[in-house]
């Protein structure tokens, strides 16, 4: 008897623990996310319909999105020291870019697009994290980081998003945008859209790179220098075809990121930029055969234009 009542105070003891935790209180959810700090762990998700067909060759629509997604606001237009290492002409598969390298007044209209999955996490351009749920946008040209105002001209709606990125390299787009933004101007299902772009100048000043003094140019540089020391140590032998080289190894990873985003069939693991001093070296493979590496080669270029070349590593 005495067994079967130690049972039982133990089994009321256990209900009563279990009641007292069924009792507490519902965790408060984090903040919501905002561009001047985008984080990939600062929403409270909620599951995303996939419809198909709204993204870029092989870019893919999240699982889930913010819950709030209607709610995260615009980027706030502020004057930012341009980064110069991000604003020296560059060319990207045989095309060639000279981005503006002061804030001055600008209108484009033709397609936007908008990059997702794939590159999130990703560093952009400007030497940020990609968050596909920051208000965001890459832009061939534009001074970075820069602002504009994007408006859907089948709708008339229109977000503001901070150009940190370089692209779309692809003819007739003009802008991608991140995921939230193109979810909020309407066009995520249908992938693209008509869309007009218009800079923001914060204080319209025009100011340039060196008029905000040589301190900051100095510092941004080393900011720059640091992001930029990109590459793997070791090559692996075999046979690749060869994208580009540069000297500046955070370009080479711009370049990277761009193929990663224009060739639906290739995967991280194929692109690599290789550090050998003073080159940054864009390499896809390596392939077994040449046979193997030349028929990427046509593929690439057939796809993309431009002249990649094949070197063997041994």
């Amino acid at each position: 008897m005495r067994t079967k009542a130690v049972v039982l105070l133990s089994l009321i003891v256990l209900l009563v623990i279990g009641l007292l935790g069924g009792c507490s209180s519902t965790p408060a959810k984090r903040p919501v996310a905002t561009t001047s700090a985008p984080t990939s762990g600062g929403y409270v998700m909620k599951p995303y319909p996939r419809k198909g067909g709204g993204f870029y060759k092989d870019d893919g629509l999240p699982a889930q999105i913010p819950e709030n997604i209607e709610q995260i606001p615009n980027a706030t237009p502020r004057l930012e020291p341009l980064r110069n290492a991000a604003n020296r002409p560059y060319t990207v598969l045989g095309m060639s870019f000279t981005p503006m390298t002061s804030l001055q007044p600008f209108s484009q209209q033709g397609i936007g697009s908008w990059y997702g999955t794939k590159f999130n996490g990703l560093k952009t351009s400007n030497g940020d994290t990609y968050d596909m749920f920051a208000m965001t946008a890459a832009h061939p040209t534009l001074p970075l980081p820069c602002y504009v105002r994007v408006t859907n001209t089948q709708n008339n709606r229109s977000v503001i998003v901070r150009v940190n990125d370089r692209g779309p390299f692809h003819n007739g787009r003009i802008i991608d945008l991140s995921f939230t933004a193109a979810y909020k101007l309407g066009y995520v299902d249908q992938g693209s859209s008509p869309v007009r772009v218009e800079l923001i100048i914060p204080d319209a000043s025009g100011v340039t790179y060196a008029d905000l003094g040589k301190d900051a140019m100095a510092a941004n540089e080393a900011r720059m220098d640091d992001r930029a020391r990109y590459g793997e140590e070791t090559p692996k032998p075999g046979t690749y075809v060869q994208m580009g080289a540069f000297q500046n190894g955070f370009n080479a990873q711009v370049l990277r990121n761009h193929l990663l985003r224009e060739l639906d069939w290739m995967t991280p693991a194929q692109v690599h930029v290789y550090a050998e001093p003073p080159w940054h070296r864009v390499q896809v493979g390596p392939f077994a055969t040449r046979a193997q590496a030349d028929a990427v080669q046509i593929k690439i270029r057939d796809a993309l234009g431009g002249q990649p070349h094949i070197t063997v590593r041994q």
